[in-house]
């Protein structure tokens, strides 16, 4: 970590202004980090942090008006040098390997202990990857006998986007609703959830809207 004259500026975007207070509250506590912005929004976090340039990024992928993985992807292409943490109430045996594969240099659960967020900055500020032991174990395993991460084994055949789509699902958007959140056409959006129909082996709009919410229901105690 730098010491205090040159402190980590650390850049905040979640959508939750509560989390956002509580993630600045817990970094003012560290004498070598300082907040230097924040935002609720992909868009805005995209303009601002290119503006700012903070030497770190903590980011839920789960976003106003965009996705998180593009900003992901969108961050690493534009700012090559700025660590990415995810911090996010997703699975990580499903989520955590999308993000690293766009460019996250790690991903914490948010039902985790505050101190994990410190540790994961630390680590990733000394070039390393801030990643649960049961993700890296993931990882060697697909690495050595191409096997899947445990869980979500349906789940883990849809693309970033499709797995976007059902995330909203699960929260009870419409169509039209997740075709405005995530800036695509309502037949676009339709076809998306088509194709998850037939990949997770669902006969019915129906089947899939239950599935959907049951998936996003558990997935969501942090």
């Amino acid at each position: 970590m730098p010491s205090s004259m040159n402190r980590v500026r650390v850049y905040l975007v979640d959508d939750h202004p509560l989390m956002r207070a509580s993630l600045a509250s817990l970094l003012k506590q560290e004498l070598n980090i300082v907040v230097c912005g924040e935002a609720q929004s992909a868009d805005v976090a995209e303009r601002e942090i290119v503006e700012k340039n903070p030497d770190l990024v903590i980011l839920d992928i789960s976003l106003d008006g965009g996705s998180g993985f593009e900003i992901i992807k969108a961050l690493r292409d534009s700012c090559p040098s700025l660590k990415i943490i995810v911090l996010s109430m997703h699975d990580e045996k499903l989520y955590a390997e999308r993000c690293i594969r766009k460019g996250a240099n790690g991903y914490v659960m948010k039902r985790e202990p505050s101190k994990r967020i410190v540790d994961a900055i630390r680590l990733v500020l000394c070039g390393k990857m801030a990643l649960s032991e049961e993700v890296v174990s993931g990882f060697a395993a697909k690495f050595l006998d191409g096997k899947k991460s445990e869980g979500g084994a349906l789940l883990s055949e849809l693309s970033d986007r499709e797995l976007e789509v059902f995330n909203l699902l699960g929260q009870g958007m419409a169509s039209r609703k997740i075709a405005a959140s995530l800036g695509i056409n309502v037949k676009t959006a339709q076809a998306y959830c088509h194709r998850i129909k037939q990949k997770l082996h669902l006969s019915t709009a129906t089947e899939l809207l239950r599935e959907a919410t049951r998936w996003h229901h558990d997935s969501s105690d942090f």
